[in-house]
């Protein structure tokens, strides 16, 4: 992964997008449709919405395995606490400064999800920090 000795890449599980019990795209055949015309992956389309923090975990773990993006996943609380404070749901990219400021925020998924922009903005990121510290390429 680009930057991986610059920038400490994490993934935040929210709330699953489309359960079974909730607003979920149908059967395997048009949700995995869907979901590969929208995000470009197979996301699992057979969850059930987790009841407990546990639930949520085992979920998280599987999605972390199945899309394997090779960077740790923490798991929002119940409560939705991350996905409120950073209207997350159903995905979105940050990149956070060193000072604890939002130094991007992408659009809101599936449509603002652009791997391709965020990448630019990590870029534009490290090349400013290099410039404060009065390092030169």
């Amino acid at each position: 992964m680009k930057h991986r000795d610059s920038i400490e890449f994490m993934s935040i599980y929210l709330r699953e997008a489309h359960p079974i019990d909730g607003w979920w795209l149908g059967g395997k055949s048009l949700s995995t449709t869907l979901t590969k015309m929208m995000v470009g992956s197979n996301a699992a389309t057979d969850i059930y919405d987790p009841k407990t923090i546990e639930e949520r975990q085992v979920v998280a773990e599987r999605c972390e395995n199945e899309l394997a993006y090779e960077m740790i996943t923490y798991v929002d609380t119940m409560d939705d606490a991350v996905s409120h404070a950073y209207a997350a749901h159903p995905t979105r990219l940050y990149l956070i400064g060193k000072d604890g400021r939002v130094a991007y925020a992408g659009g809101l998924g599936p449509f603002g999800f652009k791997p391709k922009e965020f990448g630019e903005a990590i870029d534009k990121y490290l090349a400013k920090e290099k410039s404060a510290a009065g390092v030169t390429q």
